[in-house]
């Protein structure tokens, strides 16, 4: 077990024991992680803060089912994926019955993007291919580029084999590398 897992786990344990110190502390710890990687999923900073909101309610009120047999990191991330695909699923489903073509999906702040024009457009253009893969090629990735999982990391949050894995990513490499030209 690693220092930082051992110092995550004492943290649930004085959480679950009545510390809600410690539960502020996860949350210092890893509020930016789960939104960077909602916000890689979805795409827009407004449904990042929505899962971001929900997974911390759902780590609250869940902790105690925490076995701890895999990291604290792993369980969170897999909360926050699996809240980031059924958000875009649903999503997906409102575009699908909706007879508006607006799309509430495009609000960004001027300040949220990275600086600079160039960066700007290379963000955008990036966003709207990671909207163009399949959301298990969507996922790998995000994961493999984003939060630089190894493929066995990513396999622990997703219950999906390295292999499968692996194709999903060449996929998603192979689409976003002609996309982006």
């Amino acid at each position: 077990m690693t220092d930082k897992n051992a110092q995550d786990f004492d943290l649930v344990k004085d959480f679950l024991a009545g510390n809600e110190g410690a539960f502020n502390q996860l949350v210092k710890k890893y509020h930016q992680k789960i939104y960077w990687h909602a916000r890689q999923m979805t795409g827009n900073h407004l449904d990042a803060d929505e899962i971001l909101q929900e997974v911390l309610l759902v780590i609250y009120k869940k902790l105690n089912k925490f076995k701890f047999e895999s990291s604290l990191y792993t369980w969170i991330y897999r909360i926050t994926a699996t809240r980031s695909l059924n958000l875009i699923k649903r999503r997906n489903i409102k575009r699908i019955f909706s007879l508006s073509d607006f799309d509430d999906n495009r609000i960004r702040k001027e300040d949220e993007i990275v600086k600079g024009i160039e960066n700007k457009e290379k963000l955008e253009k990036l966003d709207k291919v990671l909207k163009k893969l399949p959301l298990k090629q969507r996922e790998v990735f995000v994961l493999r580029n984003f939060e630089e999982l190894s493929y066995e990391e990513i396999s622990k949050i997703t219950n999906k084999s390295v292999g499968g894995l692996k194709a999903n990513y060449f996929h998603a490499l192979s689409k976003v590398t002609e996309l982006m030209k």
